[in-house]
């Protein structure tokens, strides 16, 4: 059995990973034949749709794979999946129903972003819609605990507790067990259940996006989320909330719809200025089967937990650019989370100078992101915490804009599982497992992650590298 990481390799985003399983000779229908089994196809971010790493030809034959398995809907995990179709991919992708349904929105928001991006750059696009609809036909759904048999290989998917309908899977091969964790959830998390554990495993992969860092308590967010908005709408400012439009901002409304419900801020507009994250938290509240049992009790009594007094989806763009007629003090939600794009980037540049207004970031921000830049501007070097920092500029629309407002982050918001949380959930695996494989994260987390994996576990591990191959 085969190992190849074609992508989540010493970076955060771009998971890509091929396991080639030889068939078993016991096994008629596929005698002779190699198994080859995709897990997520994903796009690199930080960087240009349209970079080369990501219309590079894939370093496999997509018409010889048997089966793509995806862990969850973000970009960096299904980008390029219409891509791999195009390039002669003929068989089923696997997923829970709220994955599916996710990533064709995302894909086709991905899409209409990327067509400016190929117009400017007059490059060829990656995919298009009809890439996406042919997909869609080829996606079929799997359920948490079931298992789908490909040939010799059994694959199992479970709860990841990262986003709604988010899975890692169990693969059994060879008398093996393999886990690939996707990305693995901060919990306790609002709305969705906890990650889930399993016992045995000979090898496992990990994300390590968080792999040297620890997260606020959950409980200290809502505090420092509360504290933001009272400080800037005392100043009259404008508090722009850079969310991303899958998880973090349904996470958001739900403590906002707490924070405005109880009277615990004052009552100023909200604007919720993202037509992607309107029509993904419609499939949040199609999905409410999957939420956990205390979000589920307070739907039951009658709390519309996306809906509250203040709250304005702003779906059209007239809409949204009739924010700007509206006087301070305001709240503003919008995307791009790393501001790569979306309609937080004209905000940034109309309400940036305002000293009396806040930039707040509540996700992950990736190298060359302009979101990262201005994380790191305003702390010198340090990218996580909150902080009101020195005025600078920055790029926007090829302009240059001074960033004189506040800027802060809160890190409890992340979806990603910290450190602590990591070596938690492999502590369960650590009697079987032969090797930890650290991925989908920067170098210096990766490392830590492997030097506390190490030192609490007494587990081998390794950070592979692009392309690397590794037999199991």
């Amino acid at each position: 059995m085969r190992l190849y990481f074609y992508g989540g390799a010493r970076s955060v985003t771009g998971s890509n990973f091929l396991l080639e399983v030889p068939a078993q000779p016991s096994h008629k229908a596929s005698a002779g034949k190699t198994i080859k089994i995709l897990i997520d196809c994903g796009l690199r971010q930080g960087i240009g749709f349209c970079d080369e790493i990501n219309c590079d030809p894939f370093p496999y034959k997509p018409s010889e794979i048997d089966a793509v398995f995806v862990t969850h809907a973000h970009i960096d995990h299904t980008g390029r999946l219409p891509k791999l179709i195009k390039a002669g991919y003929k068989n089923k992708i696997y997923s829970t129903p709220p994955t599916r349904e996710f990533s064709e929105l995302l894909l086709l928001d991905s899409e209409h972003i990327m067509k400016k991006e190929t117009d400017r750059l007059s490059r060829e696009q990656l995919y298009d819609g009809g890439d996406v609809l042919a997909l869609m036909k080829m996606w079929d759904e799997v359920f948490y605990h079931k298992t789908i048999s490909i040939g010799d290989v059994n694959i199992t998917p479970y709860d990841a507790g990262h986003i709604l309908g988010s899975a890692f899977y169990l693969i059994e091969a060879e008398g093996k067990k393999i886990v690939f964790s996707g990305d693995l959830g901060n919990f306790p998390a609002p709305i969705i259940r906890n990650t889930e554990f399993i016992s045995d495993a000979d090898y496992a992969l990990i994300e390590s996006t968080y792999g040297g860092r620890v997260h606020e308590p959950q409980e200290e967010r809502l505090g420092k989320l509360r504290d933001v908005i009272i400080e800037t709408m005392a100043k009259k400012g404008t508090l722009m909330i850079t969310a991303f439009a899958m998880e973090r901002t349904q996470d958001l409304l739900f403590q906002l719809n707490d924070l405005v419900e109880n009277k615990k801020i004052p009552k100023v507009p909200i604007y919720l200025d993202s037509p992607l994250a309107i029509k993904l938290t419609s499939i949040y509240q199609k999905y409410s089967s999957y939420f956990n049992d205390e979000t589920l009790a307070q739907i039951q009594k009658g709390d519309k937990i996306f809906d509250f007094p203040g709250l304005h989806m702003t779906l059209q763009t007239f809409e949204s650019k009739n924010i700007n007629n509206v006087p301070n003090p305001k709240i503003i939600i919008a995307g791009s989370g790393m501001m790569q794009g979306g309609r937080m980037v004209h905000h940034a540049k109309r309400y940036m100078s305002d000293p009396n207004s806040t930039l707040l970031f509540i996700g992950y921000q990736a190298n060359g992101s302009l979101g990262r830049r201005i994380l790191e501007k305003s702390k010198e070097g340090k990218p996580f915490g909150a902080t009101h920092g020195k005025s600078f500029n920055v790029k926007i629309f090829d302009e240059d804009v001074a960033v004189n407002c506040r800027v802060a982050a809160i890190g409890g918001y992340s979806a990603h599982a910290d450190q602590p949380r990591l070596v938690e959930w492999l502590s369960p695996m650590k009697q079987s497992l032969k090797k930890v494989f650290v991925c989908m994260g920067e170098p210096d987390q990766g490392e830590a992650l492997m030097q506390k994996i190490n030192s609490e576990l007494n587990v081998a591990t390794e950070m592979p590298s692009i392309g690397q191959i590794v037999e199991l």
